[in-house]
Protein backbone atom coordinates (compact mmCIF):
# COMPACT_ATOMS: atom_id res chain seq x y z
CA UNK A 1 0.00 0.00 0.00
CA UNK A 2 2.87 2.25 0.59
CA UNK A 3 4.84 2.02 -2.58
CA UNK A 4 0.78 2.41 -4.13
CA UNK A 5 0.41 5.82 -2.37
CA UNK A 6 3.74 6.92 -3.44
CA UNK A 7 3.03 5.87 -7.03
CA UNK A 8 -0.05 8.40 -6.60
CA UNK A 9 1.83 10.80 -5.48
CA UNK A 10 4.41 10.55 -8.21
CA UNK A 11 2.04 10.82 -11.11
CA UNK A 12 1.09 14.14 -9.01
CA UNK A 13 4.41 15.87 -9.83
CA UNK A 14 4.68 18.50 -12.21
CA UNK A 15 7.07 20.72 -13.66
CA UNK A 16 7.20 24.05 -13.88
CA UNK A 17 10.74 26.32 -13.01
CA UNK A 18 11.76 22.92 -11.15
CA UNK A 19 9.22 20.03 -9.77
CA UNK A 20 6.23 21.26 -7.85
CA UNK A 21 2.96 19.27 -6.09
CA UNK A 22 -0.70 20.42 -6.23
CA UNK A 23 -1.46 20.10 -2.12
CA UNK A 24 -5.19 18.74 -3.13
CA UNK A 25 -6.45 16.60 -6.20
CA UNK A 26 -9.99 16.29 -7.24
CA UNK A 27 -11.78 15.25 -9.83
CA UNK A 28 -12.90 18.57 -11.14
CA UNK A 29 -10.24 20.29 -10.86
CA UNK A 30 -6.40 20.36 -10.10
CA UNK A 31 -4.03 23.43 -9.27
CA UNK A 32 -2.73 24.10 -12.46
CA UNK A 33 0.22 26.85 -11.37
CA UNK A 34 2.26 26.01 -8.07
CA UNK A 35 1.55 27.42 -4.99
CA UNK A 36 3.30 30.09 -2.77
CA UNK A 37 4.57 27.31 -0.61
CA UNK A 38 5.42 25.00 -3.41
CA UNK A 39 8.77 24.32 -1.78
CA UNK A 40 8.40 23.57 1.69
CA UNK A 41 8.57 20.62 3.75
CA UNK A 42 4.93 20.98 5.36
CA UNK A 43 2.79 21.10 1.64
CA UNK A 44 5.54 20.92 -0.86
CA UNK A 45 8.50 19.50 -2.73
CA UNK A 46 11.07 19.11 0.41
CA UNK A 47 8.20 17.06 1.66
CA UNK A 48 9.22 14.18 -0.82
CA UNK A 49 12.54 14.08 0.28
CA UNK A 50 11.72 11.83 3.16
CA UNK A 51 9.93 9.72 1.65
CA UNK A 52 12.70 9.06 -1.02
CA UNK A 53 15.23 8.52 1.60
CA UNK A 54 12.65 5.70 2.72
CA UNK A 55 12.31 3.98 -0.29
CA UNK A 56 16.16 4.28 -0.79
CA UNK A 57 16.36 1.91 2.49
CA UNK A 58 15.10 -0.85 0.28
CA UNK A 59 15.45 -0.98 -2.54
CA UNK A 60 17.13 1.76 -5.52
CA UNK A 61 15.29 4.70 -6.79
CA UNK A 62 13.71 4.49 -9.90
CA UNK A 63 14.82 6.64 -13.18
CA UNK A 64 11.94 8.72 -12.00
CA UNK A 65 12.70 9.26 -9.13
CA UNK A 66 16.79 9.77 -9.19
CA UNK A 67 15.04 12.55 -11.92
CA UNK A 68 12.64 13.80 -9.34
CA UNK A 69 15.01 14.09 -6.34
CA UNK A 70 18.29 15.60 -8.65
CA UNK A 71 15.10 18.35 -9.92
CA UNK A 72 14.47 18.94 -5.48
CA UNK A 73 18.01 19.50 -4.84
CA UNK A 74 18.61 22.15 -7.93
CA UNK A 75 15.40 23.62 -7.33
CA UNK A 76 16.06 24.03 -3.29
CA UNK A 77 19.56 25.25 -3.85
CA UNK A 78 18.75 27.59 -6.21
CA UNK A 79 16.26 29.30 -4.69
CA UNK A 80 17.69 29.09 -0.85
CA UNK A 81 19.64 32.57 -1.65
CA UNK A 82 16.84 34.15 -1.96
CA UNK A 83 14.53 32.96 0.70
CA UNK A 84 13.91 34.88 3.89
CA UNK A 85 11.24 32.47 5.60
CA UNK A 86 13.43 30.97 7.89
CA UNK A 87 11.34 27.63 9.71
CA UNK A 88 11.50 24.18 9.35
CA UNK A 89 8.18 23.24 8.35
CA UNK A 90 7.48 26.63 5.58
CA UNK A 91 10.99 27.65 5.09
CA UNK A 92 15.24 27.17 4.89
CA UNK A 93 15.15 24.96 7.94
CA UNK A 94 13.03 22.66 5.72
CA UNK A 95 15.17 23.02 2.56
CA UNK A 96 18.22 22.30 4.72
CA UNK A 97 16.42 18.89 5.98
CA UNK A 98 15.76 18.10 2.42
CA UNK A 99 18.88 18.79 1.03
CA UNK A 100 20.73 16.30 3.55
CA UNK A 101 18.26 13.90 2.74
CA UNK A 102 18.86 14.17 -0.79
CA UNK A 103 22.21 15.14 -1.39
CA UNK A 104 24.62 15.50 2.13
CA UNK A 105 26.75 18.58 2.21
CA UNK A 106 24.30 20.56 0.21
CA UNK A 107 22.66 21.60 3.04
CA UNK A 108 25.53 23.88 4.25
CA UNK A 109 23.35 26.09 1.68
CA UNK A 110 20.09 26.73 3.02
CA UNK A 111 22.40 26.60 7.15
CA UNK A 112 24.53 29.57 5.53
CA UNK A 113 21.31 31.90 4.42
CA UNK A 114 19.89 31.23 7.88
CA UNK A 115 23.16 32.11 9.58
CA UNK A 116 23.17 35.44 7.74
CA UNK A 117 19.25 36.33 8.26
CA UNK A 118 19.73 35.34 12.58
CA UNK A 119 19.13 38.56 14.68
CA UNK A 120 19.76 38.46 18.81
CA UNK A 121 15.94 37.83 18.31
CA UNK A 122 15.62 34.97 16.40
CA UNK A 123 14.27 34.58 12.27
CA UNK A 124 11.81 37.28 11.07
CA UNK A 125 9.08 35.06 10.18
CA UNK A 126 6.82 35.77 6.47
CA UNK A 127 3.89 33.58 7.71
CA UNK A 128 1.01 35.51 8.49
CA UNK A 129 0.52 34.43 12.05
CA UNK A 130 -0.14 37.73 13.38
CA UNK A 131 -1.41 40.33 10.68
CA UNK A 132 0.88 43.32 9.79
CA UNK A 133 3.49 41.80 12.29
CA UNK A 134 7.20 39.94 11.07
CA UNK A 135 7.94 39.31 14.51
CA UNK A 136 9.96 35.74 15.06
CA UNK A 137 7.96 33.36 15.89
CA UNK A 138 9.14 30.35 18.65
CA UNK A 139 7.03 27.16 17.50
CA UNK A 140 8.80 23.81 15.94
CA UNK A 141 6.71 24.25 12.97
CA UNK A 142 6.90 28.20 11.75
CA UNK A 143 9.80 29.32 14.41
CA UNK A 144 13.06 29.60 16.28
CA UNK A 145 12.69 25.92 17.60
CA UNK A 146 12.72 24.35 13.98
CA UNK A 147 15.20 26.41 13.12
CA UNK A 148 17.35 24.98 15.94
CA UNK A 149 16.68 21.86 16.01
CA UNK A 150 17.67 21.68 12.25
CA UNK A 151 21.02 23.18 13.06
CA UNK A 152 21.61 20.68 15.60
CA UNK A 153 20.77 18.12 13.35
CA UNK A 154 22.64 18.32 10.30
CA UNK A 155 25.72 19.70 12.08
CA UNK A 156 28.45 21.80 10.09
CA UNK A 157 30.10 25.33 9.83
CA UNK A 158 26.62 27.53 10.66
CA UNK A 159 25.33 24.73 13.22
CA UNK A 160 26.72 26.14 16.54
CA UNK A 161 26.04 29.84 15.74
CA UNK A 162 22.17 29.19 14.75
CA UNK A 163 21.51 26.90 17.19
CA UNK A 164 22.76 29.02 20.14
CA UNK A 165 21.36 32.26 18.70
CA UNK A 166 17.99 30.58 18.33
CA UNK A 167 17.90 29.14 21.99
CA UNK A 168 18.84 32.54 23.62
CA UNK A 169 16.56 34.02 21.74
CA UNK A 170 14.37 31.48 22.94
CA UNK A 171 15.54 32.37 26.63
CA UNK A 172 14.84 35.60 26.30
CA UNK A 173 10.97 35.56 25.57
CA UNK A 174 10.04 32.93 27.75
CA UNK A 175 7.50 33.89 30.26
CA UNK A 176 7.75 32.55 33.98
CA UNK A 177 4.63 30.83 35.88
CA UNK A 178 4.09 29.49 38.86
CA UNK A 179 5.68 26.08 37.38
CA UNK A 180 8.41 26.62 35.00
CA UNK A 181 8.65 28.05 31.70
CA UNK A 182 5.86 29.07 29.15
CA UNK A 183 6.17 29.56 25.42
CA UNK A 184 3.20 30.94 23.15
CA UNK A 185 3.59 30.78 19.67
CA UNK A 186 4.53 34.37 19.29
CA UNK A 187 5.88 36.58 22.02
CA UNK A 188 2.95 37.85 23.62
CA UNK A 189 0.18 35.58 22.38
CA UNK A 190 -2.16 35.33 24.96
CA UNK A 191 -3.84 31.70 24.19
CA UNK A 192 -1.59 28.53 24.12
CA UNK A 193 -1.19 25.49 22.27
CA UNK A 194 0.85 23.88 24.77
CA UNK A 195 1.78 20.47 23.28
CA UNK A 196 4.74 19.58 20.58
CA UNK A 197 4.24 21.74 16.98
CA UNK A 198 3.49 25.24 18.76
CA UNK A 199 3.91 24.76 22.04
CA UNK A 200 5.83 24.77 25.38
CA UNK A 201 6.74 20.84 25.01
CA UNK A 202 8.24 22.04 21.37
CA UNK A 203 10.17 24.68 22.84
CA UNK A 204 11.54 22.54 25.60
CA UNK A 205 12.41 20.15 24.09
CA UNK A 206 14.33 22.22 21.55
CA UNK A 207 16.46 23.54 24.42
CA UNK A 208 17.02 20.09 25.77
CA UNK A 209 18.53 19.02 22.66
CA UNK A 210 20.53 22.22 21.98
CA UNK A 211 21.64 22.08 25.65
CA UNK A 212 22.95 18.47 24.89
CA UNK A 213 24.96 19.44 21.86
CA UNK A 214 26.10 22.80 22.58
CA UNK A 215 26.78 22.04 26.27
CA UNK A 216 24.40 24.83 27.85
CA UNK A 217 23.40 23.94 31.22
CA UNK A 218 21.24 27.50 30.68
CA UNK A 219 19.43 25.88 28.27
CA UNK A 220 18.74 22.10 29.78
CA UNK A 221 17.55 23.87 32.67
CA UNK A 222 15.21 25.98 30.81
CA UNK A 223 14.10 22.52 29.32
CA UNK A 224 13.02 21.29 32.73
CA UNK A 225 10.97 24.22 33.29
CA UNK A 226 9.19 23.94 30.36
CA UNK A 227 8.30 20.50 31.09
CA UNK A 228 7.69 21.42 34.61
CA UNK A 229 5.05 23.78 32.66
CA UNK A 230 3.22 21.52 30.84
CA UNK A 231 3.14 18.74 33.29
CA UNK A 232 1.46 21.70 35.52
CA UNK A 233 -1.38 22.28 32.49
CA UNK A 234 -1.60 18.22 31.92
CA UNK A 235 -3.02 15.06 33.49
CA UNK A 236 -1.33 11.78 34.76
CA UNK A 237 -4.92 10.07 35.48
CA UNK A 238 -5.38 6.84 34.48
CA UNK A 239 -1.32 6.13 34.30
CA UNK A 240 -1.40 8.50 30.67
CA UNK A 241 0.02 11.87 30.15
CA UNK A 242 -2.26 14.23 28.25
CA UNK A 243 -2.18 17.95 27.80
CA UNK A 244 -5.28 20.38 26.67
CA UNK A 245 -5.06 20.95 23.02
CA UNK A 246 -5.58 24.78 23.45
CA UNK A 247 -5.62 27.30 26.33
CA UNK A 248 -8.02 28.22 26.92
CA UNK A 249 -10.41 26.07 25.21
CA UNK A 250 -12.62 28.48 23.42
CA UNK A 251 -10.04 29.63 21.22
CA UNK A 252 -10.36 26.35 18.74
CA UNK A 253 -13.23 24.57 17.86
CA UNK A 254 -11.73 21.32 18.42
CA UNK A 255 -11.51 18.24 21.13
CA UNK A 256 -10.28 19.44 24.13
CA UNK A 257 -7.70 17.04 23.95
CA UNK A 258 -6.23 15.59 21.07
CA UNK A 259 -3.58 12.18 20.74
CA UNK A 260 -1.79 13.39 17.55
CA UNK A 261 1.84 14.27 16.85
CA UNK A 262 0.69 17.53 16.65
CA UNK A 263 -1.50 18.51 19.84
CA UNK A 264 -1.02 15.55 22.12
CA UNK A 265 0.88 12.95 23.60
CA UNK A 266 2.44 11.38 20.60
CA UNK A 267 3.96 14.59 19.36
CA UNK A 268 4.32 15.42 23.53
CA UNK A 269 6.20 12.63 24.45
CA UNK A 270 9.77 13.77 22.40
CA UNK A 271 9.78 16.42 25.34
CA UNK A 272 11.01 13.61 27.76
CA UNK A 273 13.15 11.39 25.71
CA UNK A 274 14.58 14.94 24.44
CA UNK A 275 15.33 15.49 28.45
CA UNK A 276 16.56 12.25 28.80
CA UNK A 277 18.86 12.45 25.85
CA UNK A 278 20.23 15.79 27.75
CA UNK A 279 21.12 14.00 30.85
CA UNK A 280 17.74 14.50 33.16
CA UNK A 281 16.43 11.88 34.81
CA UNK A 282 13.35 12.97 36.37
CA UNK A 283 10.45 16.07 36.48
CA UNK A 284 9.01 17.09 39.27
CA UNK A 285 9.88 13.92 40.67
CA UNK A 286 8.78 11.71 37.47
CA UNK A 287 10.76 9.83 35.82
CA UNK A 288 10.92 11.24 32.35
CA UNK A 289 11.44 7.83 30.61
CA UNK A 290 7.92 6.76 32.56
CA UNK A 291 6.28 10.46 31.27
CA UNK A 292 7.34 9.24 27.96
CA UNK A 293 5.19 6.35 28.17
CA UNK A 294 2.48 7.84 29.76
CA UNK A 295 2.22 9.68 26.99
CA UNK A 296 2.22 6.45 24.51
CA UNK A 297 -0.60 4.80 27.38
CA UNK A 298 -2.74 7.54 26.56
CA UNK A 299 -2.39 6.96 22.87
CA UNK A 300 -2.97 3.12 23.20
CA UNK A 301 -6.04 3.82 25.70
CA UNK A 302 -7.85 6.64 23.93
CA UNK A 303 -9.40 4.48 21.12
CA UNK A 304 -7.42 5.80 18.10
CA UNK A 305 -7.64 5.49 15.19
CA UNK A 306 -11.64 4.34 15.81
CA UNK A 307 -13.50 7.39 14.52
CA UNK A 308 -15.67 7.31 17.52
CA UNK A 309 -17.01 10.64 16.75
CA UNK A 310 -17.22 13.66 14.20
CA UNK A 311 -13.69 15.47 15.27
CA UNK A 312 -12.51 12.85 17.20
CA UNK A 313 -10.24 11.42 14.61
CA UNK A 314 -10.98 12.39 11.20
CA UNK A 315 -7.26 12.83 10.16
CA UNK A 316 -4.85 9.80 9.08
CA UNK A 317 -1.73 12.21 7.95
CA UNK A 318 1.48 12.65 9.33
CA UNK A 319 0.99 15.97 11.39
CA UNK A 320 -2.57 15.45 13.28
CA UNK A 321 -3.43 11.83 12.64
CA UNK A 322 -2.86 8.10 11.82
CA UNK A 323 0.74 8.40 10.23
CA UNK A 324 1.91 10.86 12.78
CA UNK A 325 0.75 8.69 16.16
CA UNK A 326 2.42 5.07 13.80
CA UNK A 327 5.53 6.18 13.42
CA UNK A 328 6.28 8.17 17.07
CA UNK A 329 5.09 4.51 18.35
CA UNK A 330 7.76 2.39 16.05
CA UNK A 331 10.10 4.91 17.24
CA UNK A 332 9.34 3.95 20.44
CA UNK A 333 9.51 -0.10 19.83
CA UNK A 334 13.10 0.66 18.38
CA UNK A 335 14.19 2.61 21.45
CA UNK A 336 13.02 0.13 23.83
CA UNK A 337 16.39 -0.91 26.06
CA UNK A 338 16.01 -4.44 27.03
CA UNK A 339 14.80 -6.39 25.01
CA UNK A 340 14.15 -9.43 27.18
CA UNK A 341 11.11 -7.21 28.70
CA UNK A 342 9.23 -7.37 25.53
CA UNK A 343 5.82 -6.99 26.64
CA UNK A 344 6.17 -3.05 26.40
CA UNK A 345 7.48 -2.93 23.24
CA UNK A 346 4.80 -5.52 21.96
CA UNK A 347 2.44 -3.74 22.91
CA UNK A 348 3.10 -0.79 20.87
CA UNK A 349 3.99 -2.69 17.61
CA UNK A 350 0.31 -3.69 18.19
CA UNK A 351 -0.83 -0.74 18.13
CA UNK A 352 1.31 0.57 14.76
CA UNK A 353 0.86 -2.34 13.04
CA UNK A 354 -3.25 -1.19 14.06
CA UNK A 355 -2.55 2.32 12.43
CA UNK A 356 -1.08 0.78 9.51
CA UNK A 357 -4.43 -1.69 9.02
CA UNK A 358 -6.72 1.81 9.54
CA UNK A 359 -4.72 3.76 6.96
CA UNK A 360 -5.08 0.33 4.68
CA UNK A 361 -8.82 -0.32 5.21
CA UNK A 362 -9.31 3.67 4.40
CA UNK A 363 -7.53 4.06 1.51
CA UNK A 364 -9.25 5.17 -1.68
CA UNK A 365 -7.43 2.54 -4.40
CA UNK A 366 -8.01 2.58 -8.20
CA UNK A 367 -5.75 1.61 -11.14
CA UNK A 368 -3.85 4.91 -10.18
CA UNK A 369 -2.96 4.04 -6.77
CA UNK A 370 -3.76 5.13 -3.14
CA UNK A 371 -4.95 7.83 -1.01
CA UNK A 372 -6.58 9.47 1.47
CA UNK A 373 -9.85 11.71 2.07
CA UNK A 374 -9.89 13.23 5.63
CA UNK A 375 -12.78 14.22 7.03
CA UNK A 376 -14.14 18.01 8.16
CA UNK A 377 -17.16 17.54 10.34
CA UNK A 378 -17.96 21.01 10.30
CA UNK A 379 -17.96 21.43 6.73
CA UNK A 380 -20.92 19.93 4.12
CA UNK A 381 -19.96 17.57 2.68
CA UNK A 382 -17.25 16.74 5.00
CA UNK A 383 -15.00 14.57 3.11
CA UNK A 384 -12.26 16.73 1.60
CA UNK A 385 -10.17 16.09 -1.34
CA UNK A 386 -7.58 13.54 -1.09
CA UNK A 387 -4.24 15.64 0.13
CA UNK A 388 -0.94 14.57 -1.70
CA UNK A 389 1.84 16.14 0.99
CA UNK A 390 4.24 15.06 3.80
CA UNK A 391 2.16 16.64 6.63
CA UNK A 392 -1.65 15.94 5.90
CA UNK A 393 -1.75 14.07 2.46
CA UNK A 394 -0.23 10.23 1.08
CA UNK A 395 3.39 11.33 0.81
CA UNK A 396 3.82 11.27 4.63
CA UNK A 397 1.42 8.58 4.93
CA UNK A 398 3.52 6.54 2.53
CA UNK A 399 6.70 7.05 4.07
CA UNK A 400 4.99 5.62 7.39
CA UNK A 401 3.33 2.82 5.07
CA UNK A 402 6.69 1.77 3.96
CA UNK A 403 8.90 2.12 7.23
CA UNK A 404 6.08 -0.38 8.89
CA UNK A 405 6.47 -3.06 6.28
CA UNK A 406 10.54 -2.92 6.51
CA UNK A 407 10.45 -3.30 10.31
CA UNK A 408 7.84 -5.98 9.88
CA UNK A 409 10.16 -7.83 7.62
CA UNK A 410 13.57 -7.13 9.34
CA UNK A 411 13.00 -6.59 12.99
CA UNK A 412 13.96 -3.78 15.24
CA UNK A 413 17.52 -2.96 14.14
CA UNK A 414 15.63 -1.52 10.52
CA UNK A 415 17.53 1.50 10.10
CA UNK A 416 15.18 5.01 10.53
CA UNK A 417 15.26 7.58 8.49
CA UNK A 418 15.15 10.42 11.13
CA UNK A 419 14.26 14.07 10.39
CA UNK A 420 15.33 17.06 12.94
CA UNK A 421 12.04 17.06 15.22
CA UNK A 422 12.49 13.32 16.45
CA UNK A 423 16.04 11.88 16.01
CA UNK A 424 16.90 11.92 19.62
CA UNK A 425 13.55 9.33 20.54
CA UNK A 426 15.62 6.43 18.34
CA UNK A 427 19.25 4.67 19.10
CA UNK A 428 22.14 6.44 17.51
CA UNK A 429 23.44 3.38 15.80
CA UNK A 430 19.78 3.51 13.80
CA UNK A 431 19.69 6.54 12.58
CA UNK A 432 20.51 7.01 8.39
CA UNK A 433 22.22 10.88 8.60
CA UNK A 434 24.14 9.75 12.04
CA UNK A 435 27.61 10.68 11.15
Amino acid sequence: MGQSAWSWVLNQVHEDKGPWLPEAVTEASQDTVPAKDRDTLYAGIAGLAPVLAEIEQYRELSERERTLATGIVTRLSAEANGRTEPSLYDGLAGDAMALKLLAPGKESIALRRLASLATPEGWRTTVEFEPGSDAPLNDIIMGTAGVVLTAVWAGGEFAEAIATTGSEALLRVADRTEAGLDWGIAPGTQWRAPNYSHGTAGVAATLAVAGAALRREDFVEAAVKGAQHVLSVGSLGDDGFIVPHTIPPSKREVEPVTYTWCHGPAGTSHLFTALSHAGVAEVAGLDVGELRHRCLTSILTSGVPERLRPGFWDNDGRCCGTAGVGDVLLDAVQDCEDREATARAEALLRAARRMGDALVERAVTDEAGARWRFLEHRKDPPILPPGTTWMQGAAGIAAYLLRLARFIETGPDAPVVDRPDQWWAVPAYLRTTAS
